[in-house]
């Protein structure tokens, strides 16, 4: 096996299952690589030995059997900006919080070993959707894509904005709220569900535009095939707006054509049987559950 890892730096609370994975990787007779700033991060307090370190830049390639993220939803949206179209499959262990992402218990990180070797997973091809914005190059210049959604939003004013929607080159509507969440099927239990979105099942061909506090109660959340070209122009009070893909965000000039599509390649989730999608959301929703049963 062939392994790579990655976490942030600030939560402490990953030291013991990555030490646990280590030991079964050891055992396995596994190459492992660990994210250059983790690795840092993890030696100040444990002899690591000498593992070789990979960047956003270097180190990765499409021969790796397997890329671990220790974190939450956030780091595992920051994992995809490492994998990007190579092809890596890829699971997040949640030492986080909520972890619709980062789906496999930390208690139990030596089965992301031993189950992917028995072959008790599936891989999941979960799309991703681009950005490209008009006379705008610097950014998201390499990183122009996004797991969850691509976001427009309101900037430095409380009043909303005008966003101007065009699917395939006819115009839908001129949502006036806070902003639009463009959603892929994985980002529907995101910020979109926040926002009252529909829970999408993650390999839905589908794309879902949500609108943020939308001034017209008609305004609902829809969801659109995801061959579906969108085009939005947003109008407001102020100069820029807000644009985020997942958690990268810079400020943009109203008046930009902004255009987003289904990316042309897929991200590997690796899904343990004893992990489902639909198991994920039983417990991190509490669907079923009843005080009064």
């Amino acid at each position: 096996m062939k392994v790579a890892i990655y976490g942030q730096v600030y939560e402490g609370q990953q030291i013991a299952p990555v030490l646990d994975l280590l030991d079964e990787l050891k055992k396995a007779a596994a190459e492992v690589l660990i994210e250059a700033n983790f690795y840092d991060y993890l030696a100040e307090s444990l002899a690591l030995g000498n593992f070789q370190k990979f960047t956003q830049h270097k180190g990765l390639d499409s021969s790796f059997d397997l890329f671990v993220s220790f974190g939450g939803d956030g780091t595992m949206l920051r994992a995809v900006t490492y994998v990007a179209d190579l092809g890596i499959p890829i699971v997040g262990v949640n030492t986080g919080r909520l972890g619709f992402l980062s789906t496999f218990d930390k208690n139990e990180v030596r089965k992301v070993v031993t189950e992917f070797q028995s072959g008790k997973f599936s891989i999941e091809e979960r799309s991703l959707v681009e950005i490209g914005i008009s006379d705008h190059t610097e950014e998201f210049k390499e990183l122009n894509f996004a797991l969850n959604e691509i976001t427009v939003s309101r900037k430095d004013t409380t009043s909303m904005i005008t966003v101007d929607t065009y699917l395939n080159g006819e115009f839908l509507t001129s949502y006036w709220a806070d902003g639009l969440i463009v959603s892929t099927p994985t980002g529907s239990t995101g910020y979109s569900l926040s926002c009252g979105g529909p829970v999408i099942a993650p390999t839905t061909k589908s794309i879902v535009l949500t609108p943020i506090a939308p001034h017209n109660l008609s305004a609902r959340p829809l969801v659109i095939p995801d061959d579906t070209e969108i085009r939005l122009v947003v109008s407001g009070r102020e100069e820029n707006h807000l644009v985020s893909l997942d958690s990268r965000i810079a400020a943009i000039p109203n008046g930009k054509e902004i255009k987003i599509k289904k990316a042309n390649f897929s991200i590997k989730m690796v899904e343990y049987k004893s992990e489902s999608f639909l198991k994920t959301i039983r417990n991190k929703l509490l669907w079923g559950q009843d005080k009064r049963n």
